[in-house]
Formats: C-alpha cells, sequence, structure tokens
C-alpha cells in the first residue's frame, strides 16, 4: 500500500468499532503501521519520545484492530478498533475527546472511566501519550 506520509508520519484516528465514537489521535511511522498490520494492536510513533509504543503497553488497556481505512489522498487512516479496558486516555476517560470547546470555553462533557494514578503509578500520564 502506498501511504502519503508527511515528515514520516500518518495521522491514525482511533474510532470504538461498536459505537463509532472517536476515541484518540495517534500518528503512525511506516514501522509503527506495519506492527500494528503484523500484531493485530495499535501501534504509534510517539513524536515526545522518539520510539513505537502499543497503545496498552502501560494501562493493559490495549486497542485490538478490527478494520483499517484510508482516506482519498492516502494521507490519514482510520482505524476502528475494539477497546480492552474501561477507557483509552490517560487522564481516565474512555475516549481522549472529553472535553468540548464553547464561547464559555472548555467543558468535560464525559465521566472518567478509571484512576490514572491507578494505572500508571508514579508515571507522568502526560508521557503516556
Amino acid at each position: 500500500m502506498d501511504l502519503n506520509f508527511q515528515d514520516g508520519l500518518i495521522p491514525a484516528i482511533i474510532q470504538d468499532r461498536h459505537s463509532g465514537k472517536v476515541l484518540m489521535l495517534g500518528y503512525m511511522n511506516s514501522e509503527a503501521f506495519e506492527k500494528t498490520l503484523k500484531s493485530g494492536y495499535v501501534t504509534f510513533f510517539s513524536r515526545s519520545r522518539q520510539k513505537l509504543w502499543t497503545k496498552g503497553e502501560t494501562s493493559g488497556y490495549h486497542l485490538l484492530v478490527r478494520e483499517i481505512r484510508v482516506d482519498c489522498d492516502h494521507d490519514a487512516l482510520l482505524v476502528q478498533a475494539d477497546l480492552r479496558g474501561p477507557g483509552c486516555c490517560h487522564r481516565g476517560y474512555k475516549s481522549c475527546f472529553f472535553r468540548k470547546l464553547t464561547a464559555s470555553g472548555e467543558e468535560v462533557f464525559l465521566q472518567r472511566e478509571f484512576d490514572p494514578a491507578k494505572v500508571y503509578g508514579d508515571k507522568n500520564p502526560e508521557s503516556q501519550t
């Protein structure tokens, strides 16, 4: 497959296969994409840590790939997955998109599903992205 990586990366939108809700957005390089295909688990390239990481390697809340779609320009992926755990977000929410922006500011509209301190321990949850 000829994917159009920009600066070596392609955005991957992760969607819950059953509900259709967007869980998160991450970036894959060619190695992460190949590992995702071979392992069946979503793997990203961490821009902050400059290394591959498979979602759930710390939390245990993996994303099992069910289908990968590519957009018309081959420069974005939509990964439909089954979430193995209560949430996808390192801040304890099912989705990383737990806030909405309004004219008044930011509003959290989802309930926290798990305590990130219990899942990640002393590790800074910000580094888990």
